[in-house]
């Protein structure tokens, strides 16, 4: 059997942790930073933990980083 391959744009966005959790970067932060307040820009920092479905989804797509 074949093995399954892995989605190079979800590999690039996404991080499986130890206990399986997807760390995502935060939304916002790409562009207009302008407008943004000084708390949203320092709140925003790193990475987050996807919900449960949207984790869900992103496992599908690298099946190997579980």
């Amino acid at each position: 059997m074949p093995k399954m391959k892995t989605k190079s744009s979800a590999k690039k966005r996404f991080k499986v942790t130890a206990t399986g959790k997807v760390l995502a970067g935060q939304a916002g932060k790409r562009h207009g930073m302008i407008k943004r307040s000084n708390k949203f820009i320092r709140d925003a920092r790193g990475m987050t933990t996807l919900s449960e479905p949207d984790a869900k989804i992103v496992k599908g797509f690298m099946p190997y980083d579980r």
